[in-house]
């Protein structure tokens, strides 16, 4: 039988909503207030959760503190208190709503888990609007 096990997160970013291919009248139709040329922010929300067998020897599906540790690592120092348009590799040409936040957050976290487990990630960008993958 599989189990989920999850940990909460949080990191604070600015970004802003902006296709450089578009006009800046239908950039502004599209995103709205999000494409402000003076960036906004939010207080992120990051729930990940990973599935696997609980093993045997040790009576975890994945010990916690190290989720925790890889959370902080690749996620919160990476992202945290940074404007994802201008200080992230991963933003420079992707446009940083919150799926493809969401969605880099699963990338980066998939590449350090063993194939074993399932990995969900939500993103929580305002108490009510989040989005999920995996």
């Amino acid at each position: 039988m599989k189990v989920s096990v999850t940990r909460r997160a949080h990191f604070n970013a600015a970004h802003r909503l902006h296709n450089p291919a578009w006009s800046d009248e239908k950039n502004r139709e599209v995103f709205g207030l999000c494409n402000s040329p003076n960036f906004h922010g939010h207080n992120y929300e990051l729930e990940v959760r990973v599935t696997g067998e609980i093993d045997p020897e040790t009576g975890m599906v994945v010990d916690l503190g190290w989720l925790a540790q890889l959370i902080k690592r690749e996620i919160e120092l990476r992202f945290d208190h940074k404007n994802l348009n201008l200080d992230t590799a991963e933003f420079q040409s992707l446009i940083p709503t919150a799926e493809n936040i969401c969605l880099i957050v699963w990338r980066i976290l998939r590449g350090h888990l063993p194939e074993k487990f399932e990995l969900h990630i939500r993103l929580y960008e305002t108490p009510r609007n989040f989005v999920e993958i995996g």
